[in-house]
């Protein structure tokens, strides 16, 4: 009864702190629009990413006044708040967004997420989105662009021009690499060999990394662990069930490995390819290690 208690409660703050963050965030866009130069309309950006940081923050409150959680984060101490980086984590939940950015806000620029076109439409939280400069993706499918042939390369090219709004302001952008969150379903579906993962996707790194390779000073590697709240850790966190979060960053370099035209050049596709595959492969086993029920990984 009282897990049930908490959850009504938790699910009516959160909510309530994502609406009214939303609309200011909406006002601050509203704003946007009518400012006459990219300069201000930049401090419109700036005043949007601190209301985005209120929301994280109000949010980790109840995560841990609500929740007797172990939190147990290592790595990324280099990291700074005037950078530009390109982060990469696993999917498990909705409860990954909040952690990221509970961990991170205070680190990093507050995370951009690249978000479906869908999303913009949806009442206050597509303009919150676009008034905090996140990019609105519309993938085409490899069978569209067979149709459609004169859509191919407009993927990039949106890429691109989303991007171009972070060169002048310290800017985190998220890729989930996995595309989806991972389920012991899945898992079995994708048939890649992981354990604790799904096969990595290439393509919306690639997209980034074509479109900011060249800023971004590093690329922080996120793995999320729920070992104790495995199956439905966001309903475990509003019922205030969930005892430990694990967070192991490490931070990689932009080098020759991940600079190059993935979409003309076969051979560094390929390396490319190969590197994701090693990252994704370490934090697989990284994973095993740490869902072991006396880990003492750190």
């Amino acid at each position: 009864m009282l897990a049930h208690l908490i959850f009504v409660l938790n699910t009516t703050l959160v909510i309530l702190n994502s609406a009214l963050c939303s609309l200011a965030i909406c006002l601050v866009a509203v704003l946007k629009v009518l400012l006459p130069s990219a300069a201000l309309k930049a401090k419109g950006t700036q005043l949007a990413n601190k209301i985005m940081w209120l929301w994280a923050t109000i949010n980790s409150l109840i995560l841990n006044v609500s929740n007797r959680v172990e939190w147990d984060v290592e790595g990324g101490e280099e990291l700074k708040q005037d950078g530009w980086y390109l982060m990469i984590s696993n999917h498990l939940s909705w409860t990954d967004i909040v952690v990221l950015c509970s961990v991170f806000k205070d680190r990093i620029p507050m995370p951009k997420f690249f978000l479906k076109q869908q999303l913009l439409y949806v009442p206050f939280i597509g303009m919150a989105c676009w008034a905090l400069d996140m990019p609105f993706m519309r993938r085409y499918s490899r069978e569209y662009l067979i149709r459609h042939p004169e859509k191919r390369g407009q993927d990039l090219a949106t890429t691109r021009r989303s991007c171009a709004k972070f060169k002048h302001t310290p800017t985190t952008v998220v890729n989930y690499v996995e595309g989806t969150r991972f389920t012991k379903q899945k898992q079995r579906k994708s048939r890649a060999g992981y354990e604790y993962l799904l096969q990595p996707k290439t393509g919306g790194i690639a997209y980034t990394l074509a479109a900011m390779g060249d800023q971004f000073d590093s690329i922080i590697d996120v793995t999320l662990a729920y070992p104790d709240n495995t199956d439905k850790p966001f309903k475990d966190v509003l019922m205030g069930r969930m005892s430990k979060i694990v967070v192991r960053t490490r931070v990689l370099p932009v080098d020759e490995q991940v600079r190059g035209d993935y979409f003309n050049d076969k051979p560094y596709k390929r390396q490319f390819q190969q590197w994701l595959g090693d990252v994704w492969q370490e934090k697989d086993e990284l994973l095993k290690e740490l869902h072991q029920p006396s880990s003492s990984i750190k």
